[in-house]
């Protein structure tokens, strides 16, 4: 994506999410599909970033697949570019 600040969460994120892997971290609080919640700001982004720490060591989804190059920028973009909804 080249324009960083066009990647909302809503249209490009939350599809990136398939539901079984949303349903998996909801027992550990962890809420894939919701803005507020990935969005959160208290902690510097502390949702978001842990979020893509995982994805991107390949910790996330357990077993995979996991997330291509082109996913995982796709999700770096919309934290750089502000976190848009």
């Amino acid at each position: 994506m080249s324009d960083k600040s066009s990647v909302s969460f809503a249209k490009d994120i939350k599809p990136l999410f398939r539901p079984i892997d949303i349903q998996h971290m909801k027992p550990f609080e962890v809420l894939l599909d919701d803005f507020n919640y990935m969005a959160d700001a208290t902690d510097s982004h502390a949702h978001a970033q842990s979020v893509y720490t995982q994805l991107s060591s390949q910790s996330m989804p357990p077993g995979g697949p996991f997330w291509s190059t082109d996913q995982l920028a796709t999700f770096k973009d919309w934290m750089n570019g502000g976190f848009q909804p």
